[in-house]
């Protein structure tokens, strides 16, 4: 009997203080309260992304989620969210076939910075000895300083689009990856 007025008393103040019988969770409810909050105090939708906090809740984080997972929401949950303004995010069309990988083109301003990255290496190379590097700045001739570390990593992620004469000098250099696919 206590319990029963308790609950009527509760719901008179706020219909949604038993949100498991609206058939979300607790922390569904806070934090839908603190993102009402924070548009009702002047806060635009848009800038509620993930990083905006209220209470110490990451209510961007969180909405960012229910975008995302929009179908998962039951309807009334979507009803409510959009009330708010609250939109699914866009859906990403998934390609049923790979995108065809471009060659790295081997003219004009790619093929010299190609070339003087292997220039680069060749140069720590033959310095010391063997070895790759990592975060190392090499100084060319001409004076020029090669992010030689960084080039060679950023060769090893570009490695499908390489021509077959640049897989060719990085293998001249002992550089193959072909060996380690």
């Amino acid at each position: 009997m206590r319990a029963e007025r308790r609950a009527a008393a509760l719901a008179a103040i706020d219909p949604d203080w038993n949100p498991a019988v609206r058939g979300w969770a607790v922390d569904w409810q806070r934090h839908y309260a603190y993102l009402a909050q924070l548009l009702a105090e002047g806060a635009r939708l848009k800038a509620i992304t993930p990083g905006v906090t209220r209470h110490g809740e990451d209510v961007g984080r969180w909405l960012a989620t229910q975008r995302r997972d929009w179908a998962r929401l039951n309807t009334e949950q979507q009803a409510r969210l959009s009330k708010l303004g609250v939109t699914p995010a866009r859906v990403v069309q998934v390609r049923s076939a790979p995108a065809q990988k471009k060659p790295t083109t081997t003219s004009g301003r790619s093929a010299a910075a190609f070339e003087a990255g292997v220039q680069a290496l060749a140069q720590y190379l033959a310095r010391e000895g063997g070895g790759t590097p990592t975060l190392h700045v090499e100084r060319l001739p001409d004076g020029s300083e090669h992010r030689t570390g960084v080039w060679l990593a950023n060769q090893r992620q570009r490695r499908d689009r390489l021509s077959a004469e640049q897989l060719q000098a990085l293998a001249h250099l002992g550089i193959d990856w072909a060996a380690a696919q």
